[in-house]
């Protein structure tokens, strides 16, 4: 059993084959992590089969997270204490036509916000990434405030983790 199936033992995607599909893409960008979904894949066919795989309206962002959180929390049991590590990134897509991108620094760049908790060992070892916001700031309207959900409640509490003995 390679590293993914271990990962991702727990996916339930309703359906056996999005289940192989999503194993053998996390497996497939975990041996090439810098590359498009073509240079990770070993040919068209698999190529097309991943992006159906990422179109499929029957799988959500949060139903592979589920896994991987799964397997992160059976890793953090075998740890005392562990760090979550928050930060958040700006994902800019400028001069790419893709629907429901925000501004980012400035108003004329346009993509995405992620805010993700990673959780390590104080000696840095990664466990998992336990939540991942995304989101798309609103434009501003001239001089007014920018509308929209406040960024910081998104960024508060993102991780909880306890363990009690007894």
């Amino acid at each position: 059993m390679g590293w993914a199936e271990r990962e991702f033992e727990t996916i339930d995607l309703g359906d056996p084959r999005l289940n192989r599909r999503a194993v053998l893409l996390a497996e497939r960008l975990g041996q090439k992590p810098g590359a498009s979904i073509p240079g990770a894949c070993e040919n068209w066919a698999e190529t097309a089969a991943a992006y159906r795989f990422l179109r499929n309206e029957q799988v959500s962002c949060e139903d592979v997270m589920t896994a991987h959180r799964q397997a992160t929390m059976g890793r953090i049991r075998e740890h005392a204490v562990v760090l979550c590590l928050q930060d958040t990134t700006e994902l800019d897509y400028n001069g790419q036509a893709t629907a429901g991108l925000g501004p980012l620094s400035y108003e004329a760049q346009r993509g995405l916000y992620l805010h993700p908790t990673y959780v390590v060992t104080p000696q840095r070892e990664p466990l998992g990434v336990m939540n991942a916001w995304t989101w798309a700031r609103e434009f501003k309207q001239g001089d007014a405030p920018r509308g929209g959900v406040l960024e910081s409640p998104r960024c508060q509490n993102c991780c909880r983790i306890q363990f009690f003995d007894g």
